[in-house]
């Protein structure tokens, strides 16, 4: 199953929820009639949605059987999920998020920075969040930077600009480090 999207929290009175979308088809993906799948008490539950619009980007949807703000609580935290079977093929040097987590960055000499563990952003403005050694770094999903997407290998090869993978070194750990003299 893929993660589309993420209940935030209820909105309104009469059971409706808002979602933090994960996919770059929100107007398929959260229509009335669409069936999104959920994980709770360790079973897959279906949910229909009965409403949908946006507001500020996100969907405010509506889901059957969930008719006051308190059934809409218990949703909050939950990801909405879809068959990967239900995913449409996208265009070359193109990639669904959860290919992509996982995935070993390492720079084109071959030296490993770390693992995705997700993807943030929209379709064109997307950045990996890899755990390094050094914590979390942010690599632009662009092509000058990320040259090679090996999804058969889980590997993500990337020609780092001077800098990118030392932005997020914390004082402690600089202090440490030779100086470069």
């Amino acid at each position: 199953m893929a993660v589309v999207g993420q209940i935030a929290r209820p909105h309104g009175i009469r059971g409706q929820v808002v979602v933090n979308p994960e996919t770059d088809f929100p107007d398929d993906r959260f229509a009335p009639g669409a069936e999104l799948f959920i994980q709770r008490d360790g079973a897959v539950q279906s949910l229909m949605l009965t409403t949908a619009r946006f507001h500020q980007g996100r969907p405010i949807i509506g889901v059957e059987g969930v008719d006051d703000m308190n059934a809409a609580q218990r949703l909050a935290g939950l990801e909405l999920r879809v068959p990967q079977a239900s995913l449409v093929p996208l265009p070359p040097d193109t990639f669904y998020r959860h290919d992509l987590v996982g995935c070993r960055v390492e720079t084109v000499d071959g030296s490993v920075v770390g693992t995705v563990v997700r993807v943030e952003g929209s379709l064109g403005d997307s950045r990996l969040v890899v755990e390094a050694p050094q914590g979390e770094v942010l690599i632009p999903l662009v092509q000058p930077i990320c040259q090679h997407v090996e999804l058969d290998v889980k590997r993500i090869v990337i020609a780092p600009p001077e800098g990118l993978l030392d932005v997020n070194v914390t004082d402690a750990q600089q202090a440490n480090r030779p100086s470069q003299k």
